[in-house]
């Protein structure tokens, strides 16, 4: 009953973040994008600038508009404010702050043979350090472009793409091979992860990649209180995700592994 408690408690927090990053009602009505003061800021999950309700930026989206114009502009403001939610809270955002991620695994709960992790899954992880250095850094750099919102976000075409062309005739008249491209692939991941646990975040989220190289030291988060362990595992082999410890890369920080921990060794606190 604790447990299930526990569980609740994060999924409320996904759900709380995922209407404030999206409490802009109207735009949802009208098909408009929010563009007050706010709009400068960035939430700490991954939520599409274009989103009709969203009342903030994306860091990734922002990052990527960033590199576009770096050339002119060093973008101190968004790299610092993204070393910032990786050094305080590392994956403690994916677990807990990233609506897409509560989409996932909302998905994942529908009742399906699950296809479990394996090596062709450990394999697969390493794509998403990829595409954050070619879509995110190298297109926008070289190419003046936002790769990763341009060609395979599909929190954005979730978001927004799919709201604002059915509020919107003028963009209706404007959708092609892209647009479709990125219906199937939205499609692909969301069908996907009705039999893989969070696939998105495993496998293609730069944004996860990027906070992952800050999750052994960040402030915050799961550790592993070493006078408790007794070394059982059952923590990393009962975990969805590909790690290899409680706390590494691949870890979003979720805290499921506490119910697995029949020592009480896995707590979430302050890391000194």
């Amino acid at each position: 009953m604790k447990n299930w408690i526990k569980d609740k408690k994060r999924k409320l927090i996904q759900l709380l973040c995922a209407i404030l990053y999206n409490c802009n009602i109207s735009g949802f009505a009208k098909g408009n994008i929010y563009k007050g003061e706010i709009k400068s800021v960035c939430v700490p999950g991954l939520n599409c600038y274009s989103c009709p309700g969203a009342i903030a930026s994306c860091p990734i989206g922002s990052l990527q508009t960033a590199l576009v114009s770096a050339r002119y502009k060093f973008p101190y403001y968004i790299i610092g404010l993204m070393l910032l939610f990786g050094i305080l809270l590392g994956r403690v955002i994916c677990g807990f702050l990233c609506p897409f991620g509560l989409i996932q695994e909302l998905l994942y709960k529908i009742p399906s043979k699950k296809i479990k992790k394996g090596n062709w899954s450990k394999k697969l992880s390493s794509i998403k350090y990829i595409v954050l250095i070619v879509f995110v850094i190298l297109i926008p750099i070289f190419m003046a472009a936002p790769g990763f919102c341009k060609y395979i976000c599909p929190a954005g075409t979730a978001e927004a793409g799919i709201i604002l062309v059915s509020k919107n005739d003028s963009l209706k008249a404007l959708i092609g091979f892209l647009f479709n491209w990125k219906i199937v692939l939205m499609m692909s991941i969301l069908v996907s992860s009705v039999f893989i646990f969070r696939i998105f975040c495993r496998f293609i989220c730069p944004l996860g990649a990027f906070y992952a190289l800050f999750n052994r030291i960040s402030v915050f988060g799961f550790e592993i209180d070493s006078k408790k362990c007794n070394g059982c595992n059952a923590c990393t082999i009962t975990c969805k995700l590909d790690v290899k410890n409680v706390g590494d890369m691949e870890c979003i920080q979720c805290g499921d592994c506490m119910k697995k921990c029949s020592q009480n060794a896995i707590q979430f606190k302050r890391k000194k």
